[in-house]
């Protein structure tokens, strides 16, 4: 239905490379967890490490490099077609959306402004590519085919609200939901994971597979709220 979306590791870590110069440092991509580690005690307040770190640009690239996110974006190709109008939300340094730009999708991205948003600038300048990029603390517009997070929900306090996020801005939702597991990092936050299974079936369920043994990837049509639903949405989430 969709682009194919095809992912080149190499490309990730010269990417980097050229971003960070001569403060580029394999070892810190080859063991990014460890230097994460050491950088999230250091900082200790977790907003303060998403909007300062550039450690983190390692660990995101590592990631990427490993293909894990491929079968989730090979979903959501298979039924949203190319040339739909996407949302990247918490988009990091944006290799998502990067492939689904290449795949003749119209994305756009959103996260806070931070050190992975501005490398993110930097390669859609490097490979060509335009698109908007949203600082969620300024807002971000509605009228999306489709928004998706892909291994992003797990790091945020209260679940529920950021689906609600992106409910009012796409007509489709795909996100996954992540089961822990021992090793996981201090960033994680644990997820509730029947309750938000059994959130999405309330709706429009359009799909549904676990992944990788342990994530559970849901595309649902979320209902249409109009003012006085969204009123109610926000005053019930403030209360769980």
């Amino acid at each position: 239905m969709g682009g194919d979306v095809a992912l080149d590791p190499a490309r990730e870590e010269s990417e980097l490379r050229s971003y960070l110069g001569e403060d580029f440092r394999l070892d810190r991509l080859q063991h990014y967890q460890e230097h994460l580690d050491a950088e999230v005690a250091e900082i200790a307040h977790e907003d303060t490490f998403y909007l300062t770190s550039k450690a983190y640009l390692y660990n995101l690239t590592a990631f990427a490099m490993t293909g894990t996110k491929l079968p989730y974006l090979r979903e959501l190709t298979k039924r949203v077609p190319a040339g739909a109008r996407l949302l990247d939300y918490g988009c990091g340094i944006g290799s998502d959306g990067l492939l689904l730009l290449e795949a003749g999708y119209r994305v756009e991205f959103a996260d806070f402004d931070n050190p992975s948003v501005a490398y993110l600038r930097w390669r859609l300048e490097q490979r060509g590519l335009q698109a908007p990029i949203h600082d969620l603390k300024k807002g971000v517009p509605d009228g999306y085919d489709a928004a998706y997070a892909f291994d992003v929900i797990e790091h945020v306090p209260d679940a529920f609200a950021f689906l609600g996020e992106m409910e009012q801005r796409a007509r489709l939702v795909c996100v996954n939901f992540l089961e822990p597991e021992p090793g996981d990092q201090d960033l994680h936050h644990e997820l509730p994971i029947r309750e938000l299974l059994r959130y999405v079936a309330g709706h429009k369920l359009r799909h549904y597979a676990l992944l990788h043994r342990r994530s559970h990837l849901v595309l649902y049509e979320p209902e249409r709220a109009g003012p006085l639903a969204r009123v109610l949405h926000r005053v019930r989430m403030r209360s769980r």
